[in-house]
């Protein structure tokens, strides 16, 4: 009986910290989405104001405050941001 008991609430806690995760997910994908509308709304008005698309000095400053807290992966990740938020090249 006892390990029923410990089942099912070891199932009611990983369906609790799920519905967490989904949560998370749902902030992350709408901040991912504010991210990139606002990095392209920033190199549409640099263009527009004669600069260039893309400032390289900007991207390795967010590569490396990526890689500072997050390591490795935390360059991956960027990468990914930065690719959504130019949009088509």
């Amino acid at each position: 009986m006892t390990a029923a008991v410990t089942t099912e609430a070891a199932t009611e806690h990983i369906a609790g910290l799920r519905d967490r995760l989904d949560e998370i997910d749902a902030r992350i994908i709408e901040l991912w989405l504010e991210r990139a509308a606002i990095s392209q709304e920033v190199g549409r008005t640099r263009v527009a104001s004669g600069g260039t698309r893309l400032v390289l000095n900007r991207e390795n400053e967010i590569l490396e405050r990526y890689r500072a807290h997050l390591g490795a992966d935390g360059v991956q990740l960027a990468l990914l941001v930065l690719r959504a938020g130019r949009g088509p090249l």
